[in-house]
Formats: C-alpha cells, structure tokens, sequence
C-alpha cells in the first residue's frame, strides 16, 4: 500500500510549536477608575523594569513588555509574571493593572482590552485558536485600520476579522493596495512581527479646565478647549518645543471618562493648529447631552521646534499669523492677561 507522502515544509510547519506567550500589555488605573496621576507613571514603569529590561512606554497609562529572557531567571510564566506586576502595583502604589499576555504585541493588546478592567488575560497560541478568537472582531480592532478604512472594508462585506482573513489577496490588494493589504492580511490572521521596542516615557505638557458646575453647553466647552490651546500653545512655545499630538480627556458627572488621541499634521506649537484638532477631538465624542465636570488637553510625544520639519505654505494668513505670535507672547510675558483671543474675553 503507498502511503502519501507528506511536503517537509507542510510537515516541519504543523510540527512546529506554538510560540510560548512572552509579551505583555499592562494598562494602569486607579481603583476609581479615574485617570492616572502624570507622576505615577514613570514609577509603574519601573515595576516593569525590575521584571524585564526591555519595555516600551505607552504614555499616559500603558506599556509593553518583553518577558521571553525573564521567564527562566524568575521560574515563572508570562501570565504568572503579570499578575506579579498586578500584586506590586496596587500594594506599592495603589494602582490597578490590567494585563495583556501574549506570543505577539497584537494580540496581547487585544487581550488587555476584551474584558473588564483589573485583570490578567492570556491569548491563545495556536494558530486555529488564535484564528477563532479573532474571528468575530470588527475590523477596526487591528491597528492602523481606522474609521475610514473600516468604512471601506466593510462596504466590501469585510466587516470582521475573520471575513477579512479569507478574503482574497488579490481583493485585499485592489481595495488597499499591495503593502497595506499584506499588513492587513497578517494582522488579521494573528501575524505580529512588531518587537517590543525598549523607551522612556515621551515628554508630554498638559492642562485642564474644571466647570463650575456640570456643563451641557457644546460652545461652553469648546471655549474651554480654547482656553486650554491658548495656554498650551503659549507653554510650548515659551520652552521651544513642537508636540506631534493631542489627547483630550473629558471627565463626566458620574466621573467616568473617555479620552481620546489625534496626531497633528506636522510638529507645531501655533495655537490655531493646537485648536483646530482639539475642536477636532471634541466633535468626534459627540458630547451633545452628556454632563461635562472638566476637560483637559495634554500634548504628546514634544520635540525641540528646531528640529521639527514643517511643510511650507502659500497661505499667507497663516503665515502672517505665524509671524505674530512670537511679537504676542512677549507682550503677554510682560504683560499677563493682557492679550488673549476675543472669544476668551468672557471666559467660560
């Protein structure tokens, strides 16, 4: 009887092991549920680094972590090590951690955020199962797939993750072109080359506004955003430094909150630009009925402006804009509170 034979590369893959879960994504709260206080966090960073060397900062609140040359020394599993970092953060901090733990940075993200916060979560590492816990995502659950790629898969009926998994890469290819399509591709089928990237924590300046009482009133918070532009933009510019995003965080009556972040079109520091996206933001939430107890603004990843790029332009009221307002900041230096935006003339 012959017996078929069997492609050695077919053979050695369905032989190889599942890589062992060796990263981490650890998402810090407070007990409250409220924000992280700015100054805890590089302390938080270092719970990580007393268990591995090689950890990237998510800022404001997050990080990744490489634990596969911790796993031997500490006689311990990936998971094992997470709720270590769990037990360290709420008995020296008073901070709660959730934890992502995974063969890959994708998939341990996804672990840290399906499911309540305040706990440790494992992904699994076999291909099948990777492929159906992955399956039923909306496609917007991979990174680098926003609202408007979303809006496009899903116009083509891949609207989940396993959907977008077997499609076709030639169809992939003609709805996002050759590169995205490979990257969607692999990411949608658990594939994750990204290496956890040892950082320190990005420089970031931030700024909040808190309401007299709880604010309804769309336009009474975007003057309060202005408010926070003004001021953020005066800050960066005073020190020399560009920021390449912006977070906004808004904290409701029932003090939950939602925060989120948008990248600016170039590094800058010129208040209508900071204003523009911060408004931006606001609109995206769509805060229409919602009880607003304090707003703040916080820009991320800042640089030296010497050394930040910058597009040029034929807009010469920009232009002229940009000229002016170093002339304006040395007024208000001399002169606190003597020139800010006509809208800001009755504040909030």
């Amino acid at each position: 009887m012959n017996t078929p034979t069997v492609p050695a590369h077919a053979s050695a893959h369905a032989s190889a092991p599942a890589p062992a879960p060796h990263v981490l994504y650890a998402h810090f709260t407070t007990l409250t549920r409220t924000p992280l206080p700015e100054e805890r966090y590089p302390t938080l960073l270092t719970l990580l680094a007393d268990i591995t060397p090689t950890v990237q900062a998510l800022p404001p609140d997050a990080a990744l972590a490489d634990v596969s040359g911790s796993l031997r020394y500490f006689h311990r599993t990936a998971t094992d090590l997470a709720a270590l970092l769990r037990a360290r953060a709420l008995a020296h901090h008073g901070v709660d951690a959730t934890v992502g733990v995974a063969s890959s940075v994708l998939l341990a993200r996804i672990a840290a955020y399906d499911g309540p916060p305040g706990a440790v979560r494992t992904a699994p590492t076999a291909p099948d199962a990777v492929a159906a816990y992955l399956a039923r995502r909306p496609v917007a659950t991979l990174p680098g797939i926003g609202p408007a790629t979303a809006r496009t898969l899903c116009h083509y009926g891949l609207d989940s993750v396993g959907r977008l998994a077997a499609a076709p890469p030639t169809t992939l290819q003609r709805i996002l072109g050759a590169p995205a399509a490979r990257r969607v591709r692999d990411l949608a089928r658990g594939i994750d080359p990204t290496p956890v990237t040892p950082s320190a924590p990005a420089r970031t300046e931030s700024a909040e506004y808190r309401f007299d009482h709880d604010e309804l009133a769309p336009d009474q918070q975007r003057r309060a955003l202005l408010h926070l532009t003004d001021e953020l933009g005066l800050r960066l510019r005073t020190a020399h430094q560009v920021t390449r995003a912006l977070t906004l965080t808004v904290r409701y009556a029932d003090r939950s909150t939602t925060t989120r972040t948008r990248a600016l079109p170039e590094p800058t520091a010129h208040t209508p630009a900071l204003t523009t996206t911060a408004y931006a933001l606001h609109q995206s939430l769509a805060l229409q009925r919602a009880r607003v107890r304090s707003l703040a603004l916080r820009a991320e990843d800042l640089t030296a402006s010497a050394d930040a790029a910058h597009q040029l332009t034929f807009d010469r009221a920009a232009t002229n804009t940009h000229a002016l307002e170093p002339v304006l900041d040395r007024a208000r230096a001399r002169w606190p509170d003597s020139i800010r935006p006509a809208t800001l003339a009755a504040a909030p």
